[in-house]
């Protein structure tokens, strides 16, 4: 059965993508099949993990499907590591997707109906979050079975993780 982890926090530079691909390292190393989903529209995760951030094929892409309800092949975004992972890539385009969700019914289910069609392929689907509480994080948090919350030990850092906490009991609650 395929688990599906967020990694997020509010807060940016608590190491969300660094957490994602070495957690990802260590679940594929154990024999896992792992994809690493990149939700942040910055790319790092896409870069971190040697890919071109100027990718035609993206997340985007495919919660444009879902939100189009066009038929597609979900594996298209799909690139493979030569470590054994797996990535869905994303790029500054990605940031549209906040606006374009808000007027869409269902709109913090769309990462996860995407998801639910790659299920099957994987062990674990590892989302690495921007640092926000817009609509990309509130889908990725709806999507998760669990989230990770790297935090450093600072002030700012604990007020964020606080700040997500509230967000996520709002999100489970969201009638949007």
């Amino acid at each position: 059965m395929c688990k599906v982890i967020a990694i997020a926090n509010q807060k940016g530079g608590v190491a969300k993508t660094t957490t994602t691909i070495n957690l990802g390292a260590g679940l594929t190393k154990n024999g896992k099949k792992v994809v690493l989903v990149d939700a942040d529209p910055q790319g790092h995760l896409t870069m971190g993990m040697g890919f071109p951030k100027n990718l035609k094929v993206t997340l985007k892409s495919m919660m444009e499907n879902i939100i189009m309800g066009l038929e597609f092949d979900p594996k298209e975004a799909v690139l493979h590591h030569e470590e054994g992972m797996d990535l869905i890539p994303s790029n500054k385009l990605l940031a549209g997707m906040d606006m374009s969700l808000f007027t869409v019914e269902d709109r913090e289910k769309v990462l996860k109906e995407y998801l639910e069609l790659l299920k099957d392929e994987y062990d674990y689907i590892l989302i690495d979050c921007m640092p926000s509480l817009g609509m990309l994080t509130i889908n990725a948090l709806s999507a998760a079975d669990s989230v990770l919350i790297p935090v450093q030990p600072q002030y700012y850092a604990a007020d964020g993780l606080m700040e997500l906490l509230k967000g996520k009991s709002r999100s489970s609650d969201l009638e949007l």
